[in-house]
């Protein structure tokens, strides 16, 4: 009989803290998970562990049984019954019978009932299929729980920020995998665990210790020393016991073993510890920023010149309306300025009822309030004329997500002279320039580049920028974690408390 592999994506970034709800619809990015045949039609020949994991499967001659694709921006943690119904398609499929189970999933899950979503997974899996190979890969964010480690068989994560590699994440425990089921190696995992949150802001490997560490795994992994080594820098805004950096090595049993793994995985967080202040984010006065970037832009920059709002950023849970960012700019008179996204339905609604070339006033984005975090939705009033209206239905050409398709719902473009602004009925972070062109916008031809970002933007947009400058609004993806109100949290931890 061929070998048969179940292959399953399940992922949501949850930010406790977060306004948004996360319905069933969201794990689609508004359109529901894809299951069955489904799922593998969608992601094949993309940048996602779950295309990587399809190749080898073919590569090595399996049939790959798919039973879900879901994956959903980071919003507040789903209801029990949301995750009941995207766990037992997979159960289903174990019972069913396979050889080996591989898993796209993030890391950072909760849900209702459960502070560790994957963790819950994993032992359901092994529950049913105590023997069957696991292999997971997780997105760089990953609260790693022990849970997780005690019912893993190979573990990858991303070793970029945005993330590019997905693909050769999902590959390298694919491959793993392989060679362990062909009697080539034997792997064991190591791991560890940091009183430490490492700042969002700082976690590129480009921007301070990560970089030092990421280079220290990648060596590991390409002298043999150990199979697999990731760094897990955490999701500050999940209030876990768990959320915390992390670290996880997968060595071979017939070289080094567990010993080598542990000894690389010790390393790794060594450099994390002895450098942790680093990893703590400062943030300069909102108006100081925009300051900043208008004197930049005004001096005729080569390029657009970023302005970067990464407190409401969708790609970790904001709500995507605050307006504090965007309010500093028309105040300041920028000229000649392009802003994405804005999330407000009922923006996108009057826009589209008035039509192409209308001219409108509206009370734009602050419709949504964060209680957990004691702030008040702020909508500001915006006159301008309607200059596009789309389906916001998108294709990434870029190097994150390349070839996945996602849905902004519908979108317009309100031009107020200085500014133009895309608003979406949906939320989406801003990491590939098609959120600019499918709305008629070059975003190469701007002065300047508002993005409702963190990092992820770099993707796409640092290669075409002049300047880079941050800016400190307001909202649920703050770098300031003194704001939150952790209940869950292992305490003492860095920099929350004096370590």
């Amino acid at each position: 009989m061929p070998k048969r592999w179940v292959i399953a994506q399940i992922k949501h970034e949850t930010n406790t803290f977060s306004p948004l709800a996360t319905p069933w619809e969201a794990f689609g990015h508004g359109s529901g998970p894809r299951l069955g045949k489904d799922a593998a039609a969608a992601l094949a020949g993309t940048n996602s562990p779950f295309a990587a994991f399809l190749d080898v499967a073919r590569s090595e001659g399996v049939e790959a049984v798919t039973p879900i694709a879901a994956e959903s921006w980071p919003s507040y943690l789903a209801s029990r019954e949301t995750f009941e119904r995207l766990v037992r398609p997979v159960e289903a499929a174990v019972r069913a019978g396979c050889d080996a189970v591989l898993l796209d999933l993030h890391g950072a899950m909760v849900v209702e009932g459960s502070d560790d979503a994957e963790g819950e997974l994993l032992r359901r899996i092994r529950a049913i299929a105590p023997q069957v190979p696991v292999a997971v890969t997780f997105d760089y964010h990953t609260n790693l729980s022990p849970e997780i480690a005690a019912n893993a068989n190979v573990i990858t994560g991303y070793k970029t920020y945005p993330h590019v590699d997905m693909y050769e994440a999902g590959r390298l425990a694919a491959d793993i995998l392989a060679r362990w089921l062909r009697g080539e190696v034997e792997p064991v995992l190591a791991w560890g665990w940091l009183p430490l949150i490492p700042s969002i802001m700082r976690h590129a490997p480009e921007d301070g210790p990560s970089g030092e560490i990421v280079a220290l795994a990648r060596e590991a992994e390409r002298s043999g020393r150990v199979l697999a080594a990731t760094l897990l820098p955490a999701f500050a805004h999940a209030d876990t016991p768990y959320t915390g950096c992390s670290a996880v090595v997968v060595g071979d049993a017939r070289r080094g073993g567990r010993e080598a793994a542990q000894s690389v995985c010790d390393e790794m967080l060594a450099i994390a510890w002895a450098r942790r202040a680093e990893y703590v984010f400062r943030a300069k006065p909102l108006a100081e920023s925009v300051s900043e970037a208008k004197r930049i832009g005004d001096a005729g920059a080569a390029g657009p010149v970023l302005l970067i709002d990464h407190c409401d950023n969708c790609g970790s849970g904001g709500a995507q309306d605050v307006m504090k960012v965007v309010e500093e700019i028309l105040k300041q008179g920028l000229e000649d300025v392009a802003i994405a996204p804005i999330r407000d339905p009922d923006a996108v609604a009057k826009m589209a009822e008035a039509g192409v070339g209308a001219n409108v006033t509206l009370a734009l984005g602050g419709k949504t309030d964060m209680p957990l975090v004691g702030l008040k939705g702020r909508p500001i009033t915006v006159s301008g004329k309607v200059r596009t209206i789309t389906d916001g239905e998108i294709v990434f050409r870029g190097p994150m997500y390349t070839g996945v398709k996602s849905h902004l719902g519908r979108s317009a473009v309100l031009d107020t002279g200085r500014a133009q602004i895309v608003v979406t009925e949906r939320p989406h972070e801003p990491f590939d320039l098609v959120i600019f062109r499918h709305c008629g916008i070059e975003p190469t031809a701007k002065r300047f580049l508002m993005l409702k970002s963190r990092i992820h933007y770099r993707a796409g947009f640092k290669p075409i920028a002049a300047a880079i400058v941050e800016c400190q609004g307001e909202g649920v993806t703050t770098a300031d974690l003194s704001v939150f109100p952790y209940r869950k949290l292992r305490r003492p931890i860095y920099p929350l408390d004096p370590l």
